[in-house]
C-alpha cells in the first residue's frame, strides 16, 4: 500500500528528490516516517508565463496509520492499489489455438500476455518484420514503389511504429500504468515512467516492438510476417478457422486487431456476415510551423530556456454540433507518407525522440459522421478512399496537395512565402486543399485556423503549411462486440483495438488487447 500525493508545484528543473523534498513539506511530515518515495508523474503548466512551473505527484509509503490519517486530512493525498493485474495461466489440458490477427499495440500485448501465461498464440501480421517494414518505408519515401503490404500502416507494430510514439490516453485504466512498465522493461526510455505526456519516438519504438516479439517468440509463441487473414471459417455460428496464404488453419479464438487501415479485411468480414457499424471520425490536413513559433506562443520570452520541453498544444472548438481539433501534435517531427493503397495518398505526423527537426506539425482536423458520408457498413471508408484518391489525381503522383495558411484561407493556394519547407519527403504541389473535403470540412477548418490563433498567435501566421489528406485519425468502422469481448455475430471472435473502433492510440490499443486476452483465457 502507498498513497499518491498531487499538485506537487516545484522550479523547472527540480531533481526527483527537491520534487520529494516538496511533498513532504507540504504535508508537514519528516523523512523518518518514510519507507520507499519516488516521483509519479511530471507535467509542465505554462498558463502564466511569469510563472512557468511543474506539476508533480508523488508516491509515498508509509505505515497504515500514517497513509491514513493523511488521506483523510488531505484532498491531494489519496491511496494507490499496488496490486499488479492477475492472469489465468494455462492449464496442461488446455489445447485451445488462439490466433491473433494484427501485430501492432493490441496485437502486440494480447500476445505477449498470453504466451507468458502458457498459452500458444499464432499471430498473422500482413506486414513485414519491422526491419524489412522500415526499408519498404524509406523506398517509398524517396520517390520509390508503394508496397500495399509493408508501409507506415501495416507491419510488425502496426500504424504506432512510424509515429512520435505518444502514450498519452483518455481513458482511466489500471492498465495503462502495466502497459507503460512493459514498454520501459522492452527497452522505451525509462522517462515515460514519470513524465505526464510519455513518449518514446519511432527510432526508439521500433527497438521496443522486436524486444516484444523475440518474448512472445521465447515463451512459445509464433509470429507469421506476410501473413495476412485472408478468409475465416465459420461453422455453427462460431469461428473454426482461418485462412492464410492458402493454408487452412484450425482455432478456437481469433483475435481481430487488424488497425484501422485493414479495408479488406472489414469487405471479408461483411461478406462473411459479421456485424459491422460505421462510426465518426474525422479528416483534415497537417499543419506546420516552425517549432520555435509554437514554443515563443506557449512561453513567450521564455522560450528557448533550456530547461522548457518542446512546445506541445491540443485546440478544438466546436460550432453547430461539428468539432474541429488538432491532433497527433509531432514537436521537432515531420509530415510523412501514409499511404497504404495504391493511387491514394494518405498523410500523417512523426518524430523521433529527441525531437530536433525544428518544425512541429499536427493535424487540424474536422469530425464527421454517418450524416456526411451515409450509414452503411462501409461508407466511411469509401469516404476517405474517395479523399484520398482524388488528392492523388490532384497532383498525378504521390506528391501531397498543399498550400500555405494564407493560400487556403483566401482559396488561392500558394507555396510562395512559406515558413517552412515542407517536409513530406516525395514533395509536395500546391494545390486546392479545400477542395478534397465537403464545404462544411473545409469551412470548420477555415474557423478552426482563426479560432485558433486566438489561443497560440503561430496559428496566425499565413505562412504556415498545411499538407493534405489527413484520413487516418481512427477507424470508419466499429466491429461490434458482447460484453464477453466477441463480435455480436460470431462465437469465438473477438473484435480488438483501434481498427475494431474500440480504441485510439497506443497505449488504450495495448490495455484493449491485454483485456481480450484476459476474456479468452477466463473463458
Amino acid at each position: 500500500m502507498s498513497i499518491l500525493v498531487t499538485g506537487i508545484n516545484s522550479p523547472l528543473g527540480s531533481t526527483e528528490e527537491e520534487i520529494i523534498t516538496s511533498a513532504l513539506k507540504k504535508l508537514s511530515l519528516s523523512r523518518e516516517r518514510i519507507v520507499k518515495s519516488a516521483v509519479h508523474k511530471t507535467s509542465l503548466d505554462a498558463r502564466k508565463r511569469e510563472n512557468i512551473h511543474l506539476v508533480c505527484s508523488v508516491y509515498l509509503e508509509s505505515d497504515k496509520q500514517t497513509e491514513d490519517f493523511l488521506c483523510e486530512r488531505y484532498g491531494f493525498c489519496s491511496p494507490v492499489a499496488t496490486e499488479k493485474p492477475i492472469f489465468k495461466p494455462c492449464k496442461d489440458n488446455d489445447k485451445r489455438q488462439i490466433a491473433i490477427a494484427g501485430f501492432g499495440p493490441a496485437g502486440m500485448f494480447a500476445a505477449l500476455v498470453l504466451a507468458e501465461n502458457g498459452y500458444r498464440p499464432i499471430v498473422f501480421e500482413r506486414g513485414a518484420d519491422v526491419d524489412t517494414r522500415v526499408a519498404a518505408v524509406n523506398r517509398f519515401w524517396s520517390g520509390g514503389e508503394l508496397d500495399p503490404n509493408s508501409n507506415v500502416q501495416f507491419g510488425e507494430g502496426g500504424a504506432g511504429t512510424f509515429s512520435d510514439g505518444k502514450l498519452t490516453t483518455r481513458i482511466s485504466d489500471p492498465l495503462c500504468g502495466y502497459v507503460i512498465k512493459r514498454l520501459a522493461e522492452f527497452g522505451a526510455p525509462k522517462e515515460i515512467l514519470t513524465k505526464a505526456k510519455p513518449h518514446i519516438g519511432t527510432d526508439k519504438l521500433r527497438k521496443v516492438v522486436k524486444s516484444i516479439r523475440e518474448r512472445i517468440i521465447e515463451k512459445g509463441g509464433e509470429v507469421r510476417f506476410l501473413s495476412p487473414i485472408e478468409d475465416i471459417g465459420i461453422n455453427g455460428g462460431k469461428v473454426v478457422s482461418v485462412m492464410s496464404r492458402g493454408e487452412e488453419i484450425p482455432v478456437n479464438s481469433l483475435i481481430l486487431a487488424v488497425g484501422h487501415s485493414a479495408r479488406d479485411t472489414f469487405e471479408m468480414l461483411l461478406k462473411k456476415g459479421i456485424f459491422i457499424e460505421p462510426k465518426a471520425f474525422s479528416v483534415g490536413a497537417r499543419i506546420e510551423h516552425r517549432q520555435e513559433d509554437v514554443n515563443r506562443s506557449l512561453y513567450g520570452e521564455h522560450a528557448g530556456n533550456p530547461l522548457l520541453p518542446e512546445g506541445e498544444y491540443q485546440l478544438s472548438y466546436r460550432k453547430n454540433g461539428r468539432g474541429v481539433y488538432t491532433f497527433c501534435m509531432c514537436p521537432g517531427g515531420t509530415v510523412v507518407p501514409s499511404s497504404s493503397e495504391e493511387n491514394g495518398i494518405v498523410t500523417n505526423g512523426m518524430s523521433e525522440f529527441s525531437r530536433d527537426s525544428g518544425i512541429s506539425n499536427s493535424a487540424l482536423v474536422v469530425s464527421v459522421s454517418a450524416e456526411d458520408f451515409g450509414a452503411s457498413p462501409l461508407d466511411g471508408v469509401n469516404f476517405a478512399r474517395s479523399i484520398e484518391q482524388k488528392a492523388y489525381k490532384m497532383t498525378g503522383s504521390y506528391r501531397a496537395p498543399a498550400t500555405t495558411v494564407g493560400g487556403f484561407l483566401n482559396d488561392n493556394p500558394t507555396l510562395v512565402g512559406a515558413d517552412v519547407a515542407p517536409s513530406y519527403s516525395i514533395g509536395t504541389t500546391a494545390a486546392d486543399i479545400g477542395s478534397l473535403f465537403p464545404p462544411a470540412v473545409t469551412d470548420m477548418m477555415k474557423l478552426g485556423l482563426h479560432e485558433f490563433s486566438k489561443k497560440m498567435r503561430c496559428f496566425g501566421s499565413m505562412g504556415a503549411i498545411l499538407t493534405a489528406p489527413e484520413t487516418k485519425t481512427s477507424s470508419p468502422v466499429r466491429i461490434t462486440r458482447t460484453e464477453q469481448g466477441s463480435s455480436i455475430s460470431c462465437e469465438g471472435l473477438f473484435p480488438c483495438g483501434e481498427g475494431a473502433g474500440y480504441a485510439g492510440g497506443i497505449t488504450s490499443a495495448a490495455v484493449d488487447g491485454i483485456k481480450t486476452a484476459m476474456k479468452i483465457m477466463g473463458e
